[in-house]
């Protein structure tokens, strides 16, 4: 196994199995997903969560900069891969994990400081007001971190977020430990929890109910690399909260090559700073991608880092329309290219080798994440 190179991991892993014929609907293709799986657990010291929280990243490695950047090893891969776990008592672990391709039947250059803008033009940026929207799905799904970014329900009790929310990738980031999770909820005039928020007298304001997180995964290609080279690729981070948050939740998926995306187009909603208290809802064309990453000018802000960035496409298996997140909202990226500066915003995709870690860590059994 440990000879097996890395393009054969890769790219053998993410080979989708779309039919050839052209298909009037945008159709979720089928994936041969990895299998990672803990191999040994380690007990660090306490950290001692000293980081000042960022609301975004700033990378000046383009995308012809990550394209050409040479593939990393398959050892490098299971190190990129392996996490850490920061538990709400305060303690920290490492898992090193194992990467398995089992047969199925399943189908740079450096930017130039500048004042940064990530609004293209017009604010094409939409607002999300009143419960009829903001309590259903899928704007339900994005919620606030205390830390000041945005995440998304992936699971009964699992968000998905960026990881330089939690963890600058030096060290964890004041706040990490006590991190809570915030859901918008009606504010009643009278203050009572027992009214009926269905009825005439509608509640003008919403507020925050917060729950604490029990532990957080952060993989290690973020911890050990920086956003100037492999860091960018692995900003992502999940959260365990103690309890259930009983709303609808929205599942990960494989991120498609962006030519397979409806009209090439992706959608995310999250806190941006400048429009506090407001949930802000986004679309745009993808304009380059590469393995890891997808680059994009969505209007955006810092706060929304970490909203999940997701499309909705056929699901031949179930056949009915279905949303899936299928990348993490990083920050953003001034690129020298050629001499003229460009700006991206810049997504994390959940690839094959993505999928399967983050799956792992919800369900805890790879039996259940075999199809991406």
């Amino acid at each position: 196994m440990a000879g097996l190179s890395t393009l054969i991991l890769l790219l053998c892993a993410a080979k989708d199995v779309m039919p050839s014929s052209p298909h009037w609907k945008p159709t979720w293709p089928s994936y041969r997903v990895p299998v990672i799986l803990p191999q040994s657990t380690l007990n660090l010291d306490k950290p001692q969560f000293d980081a000042e929280a960022r609301l975004d990243v700033v990378s000046p490695c383009g995308p012809a900069c990550h394209k050409s950047s040479p593939l990393p090893t398959y050892e490098e891969v299971k190190n990129y891969l392996s996490y850490e776990t920061l538990y709400a008592n305060g303690s920290l672990t490492e898992t090193e994990v194992g990467i398995y391709i089992l047969s199925s039947s399943g189908d740079g250059s450096q930017g130039k400081s500048r004042t940064k803008r990530q609004i293209y033009g017009y604010d094409s940026r939409f607002s999300i007001f009143g419960k009829d929207f903001l309590l259903n799905y899928p704007f339900s799904t994005s919620v606030k971190l205390s830390t000041g970014c945005t995440g998304t329900l992936v699971a009964e009790k699992h968000v998905l977020t960026a990881a330089h929310c939690i963890h600058d990738g030096k060290s964890y980031v004041k706040g990490a430990q006590k991190l809570r999770v915030g859901f918008l909820k009606p504010k009643l005039k009278d203050g009572s929890k027992g009214a009926n928020i269905t009825n005439s007298a509608m509640p003008e304001k919403m507020k925050f109910q917060w729950i604490r997180v029990k532990r957080t995964h952060v993989p290690k290609g973020w911890i050990k690399g920086n956003a100037n080279d492999i860091g960018m690729d692995y900003d992502y981070a999940l959260l365990e909260l103690k309890k259930p948050h009983k709303r609808k939740f929205m599942k990960i998926g494989v991120s498609p090559p962006a030519r397979h995306l409806p009209g090439g187009r992706i959608h995310f909603s999250g806190y941006d700073n400048d429009r506090p208290g407001n949930l802000v809802y986004r679309f745009c064309d993808v304009k380059d991608e590469t393995y890891d990453l997808l680059y994009q000018q969505c209007d955006a802000q810092p706060g929304a880092s970490g909203s999940g960035v997701y499309v909705r496409m056929w699901k031949r298996q179930n056949h009915k329309w279905e949303r899936k997140i299928i990348g993490i909202f990083s920050g953003h990226q001034w690129v020298d290219m050629n001499g003229t500066p460009q700006d991206f915003n810049v997504a994390v995709r959940i690839t094959p080798l993505k999928y399967a870690q983050i799956c792992y860590w919800i369900k805890g059994n790879y039996l259940d994440c075999r199809e991406g």
